[in-house]
């Protein structure tokens, strides 16, 4: 559905209960780009990633044709950078119930600082039961970058909410895809790239694997189902 068809923002469900708005992003001579924030509709609704700072009129926007913006209870991130908290002090500032939630390095080094209210920090393997979902956290630093980097899974639905893994160009106009995202997101990688190439990168992304998620929710592009472990490693071995 566009909730904005001045920007063209939308919103679809890309597994039950899980919302992915996007917001795609013209740039001159190139194919674009876009943001994606993901939307978790519970008993104590949660976002992950909340866009710049300025698109939060739009991404507040999308998030009220599914649930009432004061009815956020968490507002997640994977590490300290503008499009995963640019607006976080604002949706602080519009859901009174709602906290931060990342991990302990993230909690220490940036968000303690820098938001409104104390963060929920999570530990390596906690889980935050939303209700019929049950977000896992887990630390994944330098992963693809930032040393407080971790990313959520959520067990119910095996949605993998991971970020800036797999990350393409483009207006990300197809919500969920079968289609190969490995070739799309490496494609997009090779001329800038933004993996940290740590000595743990591939036994991080193995972990992420060996939860077998069916549904990989991506912070850029299209959101993408299958076999999510196969992936994960192809991905392993692109940026050994």
């Amino acid at each position: 559905m566009i909730t904005n068809s001045s920007s063209g923002t939308n919103v679809y469900e890309i597994a039950e209960g899980i919302y992915r708005i996007n917001t795609p992003v013209p740039i001159p001579n190139t194919p674009g780009f876009s943001f994606n924030q993901y939307l978790i509709k519970d008993d104590e609704p949660m976002l992950f990633h909340t866009g710049p700072r300025r698109m939060f009129a739009l991404v507040r926007e999308a998030i009220e044709t599914v649930i009432p913006i004061n009815s956020l209870r968490y507002v997640g991130l994977s590490h300290f950078e503008a499009d995963e908290c640019g607006a976080l002090n604002d949706f602080l500032d519009c859901a009174p119930l709602a906290a931060p939630v990342c991990g302990r390095i993230a909690a220490m080094t940036s968000i303690r600082d820098v938001a409104d209210r104390e963060p929920r920090a999570l530990n390596d393997g906690e889980d935050l039961v939303l209700g019929k979902h049950r977000l896992r956290w887990f630390d994944a630093p330098h992963v693809p970058h930032g040393w407080e980097c971790g990313l959520m899974m959520d067990m119910s639905t095996r949605t993998f909410l991971c970020g800036d893994l797999f990350t393409q160009g483009g207006p990300g106009t197809q919500a969920l895809t079968e289609s190969d995202i490995l070739g799309a997101s490496e494609e997009f990688r090779r001329p800038f790239d933004y993996f940290a190439h740590a000595p743990n990168t591939g036994a991080i992304l193995e972990r992420f694997a060996a939860e077998e998620p069916t549904t990989l929710a991506c912070m850029h592009g299209s959101a993408w189902t299958g076999d999510g472990a196969k992936l994960l490693r192809a991905l392993a071995v692109a940026v050994a």
